[in-house]
């Protein structure tokens, strides 16, 4: 964090939401409270609820929620410390930096900085080195001229006999040897001599989504090893948080509505020059959660353009896997290619409208996956009808909504030949038994639901700091699910030492929290129904949880033979007497 933690919470308090919601959907007031048509998925009724004293939001829908940082952070793809500059220049609040993150802050700076030093060293050896010939030659075969290399920066890192070129050239540039390992740009060998980490390959940088270069992906001319090398993972350089192209690419997604992804640097680069400035790729890992959550900074809609080959079906196929379609609420396609051609064959061959189409006429992921799935069978026999008829309801079972369901089963029941209420029952038996592995056996349902139902109540009053809570003793064993238990370990420190109806400041306590406790708290604080009698709360809790302590001691009294553990079946049977005396005097109040 790279300011004070009183300045954010003066921005933070000086910040209207509803005001900065009005920015980008439309807000409505009933009565004290406000909703508003939810920016992260499409909706026609409002499902976001304003916080308005604690500056909090969260849609009932998607569940997407915040602070008014994350609020910023979402819709206008910034990190934390923009989006506290942004409010805070708003609000007309100066800045101070705090001095630990100014210190952290620099040493960012210096691997950056080291960064930027090397992409000009290669840039500039591919394009007047010598010894950069071969390199030369290989990206004017794909029709790279000096305005595209000068374009994307592209270099070329000395191989052969020479060992640490630009170990050299940092070195005389004042670059310490902590910081060029630390960038991931040279790697000290068993004898202790530093070399490069890249050696013979060209060079291709790669920006973080503020345009500053973190890292390299490089594609080996000759010799032995693998013929892509990234950067190692430093501080600034996680490929799992970085997609190639998209600090480019993010004005034009935004525009055009969707993002395109392919699967190389080179891919990227014919896209953007050929008129399709949307494609970004991954920087020599799998499509991953935290890559669509990028994307959607920006927007909802994302292609995946990968070449047809088994590989690149295969990479477009993993993404289903993540569940990311429902989890991220994002329109996940895949655009089909030619068979054996990639998106940068296409525009070498002149075959632009090839790729337009192919994007146009993209597939849900879901589609994708069943029509490549019902490939695997013979569906000219019964059987294999059959086994195609299981796998495509393994997959369809996974998705939440009903309508989108049954219109799958009707796609599967035409494609197979068979009839749409057998692939319907089959859906309804993998969901069940998807349902039924997911949750564990529960002999008391009923009464769980009940617990659940209290526990949430009392999270509630303490949310809002009721004053019938009074002197009402609350600790964290009332709660038997775990996330209400975190919930309130959480929230107990902020309300301890409050006056009674002060709710604590919940928007500095958990406002940036997207899952778990955080979320939770943030949905049951814009709960608007009345709340429930917390002491009652609690003696309903209490009296659970001795039912529960009851039936676990009659369960080892039932296993403990009197005449060989006299002693410890007497304790046991007077604790149980104790609990038994607590629980009528529960129910007597």
């Amino acid at each position: 964090m790279a300011f004070r933690r009183e300045d954010i919470e003066r921005v933070r308090h000086a910040t209207n939401i509803v005001e900065l919601l009005e920015g980008v959907t439309t807000v409505r007031k009933r009565g004290r409270t406000f909703t508003a048509i939810c920016p992260f998925h499409q909706e026609k009724t409002p499902s976001l609820s304003i916080d308005v004293g604690q500056g909090l939001y969260h849609c009932f829908g998607c569940q997407a929620g915040g602070d008014v940082f994350k609020f910023v952070q979402e819709t206008q793809g910034l990190d934390f410390s923009e989006a506290v500059e942004q409010l805070a220049s708003r609000a007309g609040i100066a800045l101070q930096r705090d001095p630990e993150a100014v210190r952290r802050r620099g040493d960012r700076e210096l691997l950056i900085e080291a960064t930027r030093r090397a992409v000009d060293f290669y840039h500039q050896r591919l394009k007047k080195g010598h010894d950069a010939g071969g390199a030369r030659s290989y990206l004017r075969g794909r029709g790279y001229d000096v305005e595209v290399i000068d374009r994307f920066l592209l270099g070329y890192a000395p191989g052969g006999e020479l060992w640490d070129e630009l170990v050299i050239h940092l070195r005389e540039a004042g670059v310490p040897e902590k910081v060029m390992i630390d960038a991931g740009l040279a790697v000290r060998s068993s004898r202790g001599r530093l070399r490069d980490w890249f050696r013979g390959r060209v060079m291709f940088p790669i920006f973080d989504l503020r345009g500053e270069p973190v890292g390299f992906g490089a594609r080996l001319l000759e010799g032995e090893g693998p013929k892509y090398l990234n950067s190692p993972e430093t501080r600034i350089y996680q490929k799992a948080r970085l997609l190639y192209g998209l600090n480019w690419a993010k004005p034009d997604i935004t525009r055009a509505g969707f993002s395109l992804v392919v699967e190389g640097y080179t891919d990227v680069i014919g896209l953007h020059l050929a008129g399709l400035p949307q494609a970004v790729a991954t920087c020599g890992t799998a499509l991953g959660e935290e890559h669509f959550d990028l994307l959607r900074r920006f927007a909802e809609r994302v292609v995946l353009a990968f070449d047809a080959d088994q590989a690149g079906a295969g990479a477009a196929i993993r993404g289903d896997e993540l569940e990311i379609p429902v989890k991220l609420n994002l329109d996940l396609r895949v655009a089909v290619m030619p068979e054996g051609k990639d998106p940068a064959d296409l525009v070498r061959a002149g075959e632009l409208q090839v790729m337009r189409d192919a994007v146009e006429e993209s597939q849900p992921l879901l589609q994708f996956r069943l029509t490549r799935e019902l490939e695997r069978f013979d569906l000219a026999e019964p059987e294999g009808r059959a086994r195609a008829v299981r796998a495509a309801a393994s997959l369809i079972a996974r998705q939440r909504d009903d309508l989108v369901r049954r219109e799958y089963a009707r796609f599967v029941a035409r494609r197979v030949g068979t009839d749409f209420d057998l692939v319907v029952a089959e859906i309804r038996g993998e969901s069940d038994a998807g349902r039924a592995e997911d949750q564990p056996p529960d002999s008391e349902p009923r009464r769980r639901s009940g617990v659940e139902r209290a526990e949430r109540e009392l999270l509630r009053a303490l949310l809002a700091n009721d004053a019938r809570l009074g002197d009402t003793e609350i600790d964290a064993s009332l709660f038997t699910d775990g996330v209400f238990r975190d919930a309130y370990l959480l929230l107990a420190p902020a309300v301890a030492g409050l006056p009674a109806g002060e709710p604590p400041d919940l928007a500095a306590l958990i406002g940036e929290g997207d899952a778990g406790p955080p979320a939770l708290l943030r949905a049951l604080a814009l709960d608007a129904l009345p709340i429930s009698d917390p002491p009652a709360l609690v003696d309903r809790l209490r009296a659970w949880r001795i039912e529960r302590d009851i039936a676990e001691l009659r369960h080892v009294l039932d296993r403990t033979d009197p005449s060989e553990e006299p002693e410890t079946y007497s304790t046991m049977f007077e604790q149980l007497i104790a609990l038994e005396r607590t629980k009528r005097e529960l129910g007597d109040r």
